[in-house]
């Protein structure tokens, strides 16, 4: 896509034409220690991750460190933007947001599987009228920054940069090793794979995303002429209500959806290469531990994210590994699905912050 070809453009040149690699580690490891602190941002606001997984997050994965400062892909480039695109949803700046997102899709395509839960979250907030300027403005960017590949070769430019149906080679696959080459290269399994991913979105739309007693039909209703979302009296939605302030839920909630919408996508993918840890890696302690222990201890979630990290240094990769690491998304799948996701709030729009009457009267 476009601003991938622009950001390398200019780290060609900035590299004096490509012959400075040390440089581009060194700005690539500028980029790493960014992300980090986009990251971590996310994880304050939410309050979900304890201290002690942070230092797995910055300090245990040598595959992370190799994709970002030794082997330069785009992928991190992406998964940057995306991540300053989500600490600004959960602040409420949703076009702003919207923008960065987009900008994000044009560096990778794989930055769409964060898409169908920024839509969910999107009809949520705004319902389906008050949805459409956002995606205007997702579409509107992608057009401007692909115009001069419009302009000379439209057709060539939409198949080969958002290329749904490219052929993955199986020496590199992570995910699927243990299947046959023949049966990785099926078509047929390339389309029980989608299947099997919008099955997923579409439960975890009806019974993780939407909490509410209401159809989920009403997500396309104005949000102001909605019945307030009725959570389950369960233990843990009651604490959640009494000891945590309506900020923290709702970037809680944004969050989840955000990353479970992902994590879905990277379960089913036709292919995983090395290189597409990236796009996950720093979402999975959120994904482990935004959930009650009640249903999964700390010890087994550790565990968990150091089999995955075997799994990902496995080079070139085995029937075990690959099997490995399906069970541990399994594993993910299983307590995202039976634990208790964050209660969501009724997306109000926030008071004015002009003094009303009676209160200029006060003064």
């Amino acid at each position: 896509p476009a601003v991938f070809v622009y950001i390398f453009l200019g780290l060609y040149y900035a590299t004096g034409r490509g012959s400075d690699i040390r440089l581009a580690q060194y700005l690539f490891a500028g980029l790493y220690l960014l992300n980090l602190l986009l990251v971590f941002r996310i994880y304050c606001r939410t309050n979900k991750v304890p201290p002690y997984v942070f230092f797995f997050m910055c300090c245990a994965s040598y595959r992370i460190h190799s994709i970002f400062v030794l082997r330069l892909f785009n992928d991190p480039v992406a998964m940057a933007i995306l991540f300053l695109a989500i600490n600004l949803f959960v602040e409420e700046r949703w076009s702003w947001g919207c923008l960065l997102f987009s900008l994000a899709v044009s560096v990778k395509m794989n930055i769409l599987l964060f898409a169908p839960g920024l839509l969910f979250l999107l009809l949520q907030r705004f319902g389906l009228l008050g949805c459409i300027p956002k995606l205007c403005i997702c579409a509107l960017l992608q057009v401007v920054l692909g115009l001069p590949f419009l302009l000379v070769n439209p057709v060539g430019y939409l198949t080969r940069s958002f290329d749904l149906g490219r052929q993955f080679q199986f020496k590199w696959t992570v995910n699927w090793r243990f299947l046959p080459e023949e049966v990785f290269q099926n078509r047929v399994f390339h389309a029980a794979l989608l299947l099997a991913h919008l099955a997923g979105l579409g439960l975890f739309a009806l019974h993780r995303w939407h909490s509410s007693k209401e159809n989920i039909l009403t997500l396309l209703k104005d949000p102001g002429k909605r019945k307030p979302a009725s959570p389950r009296l369960t233990v843990n939605n009651i604490l959640w209500q009494a000891f945590c302030v309506c900020p923290l839920n709702a970037s809680a909630w944004i969050v989840f959806i955000l990353f479970s919408s992902n994590f879905l996508g990277v379960c089913c993918s036709r292919s995983l290469h090395y290189q597409f840890y990236v796009w996950y890696f720093h979402t999975l302690p959120y994904l482990l531990w935004c959930t009650p222990t009640t249903k999964l201890a700390h010890m087994p979630k550790v565990l968990l994210l150091g089999v995955i990290e075997l799994c990902w240094n496995t080079y070139p990769s085995t029937v075990c590994s690959s099997l490995s690491l399906h069970i541990c998304h399994g594993l993910i799948l299983l307590q995202l699905w039976y634990g208790t996701a964050p209660t969501p709030v009724s997306h109000t729009p926030p008071p004015s912050r002009k003094p009303t009457a009676m209160a200029k009267k006060a003064q």
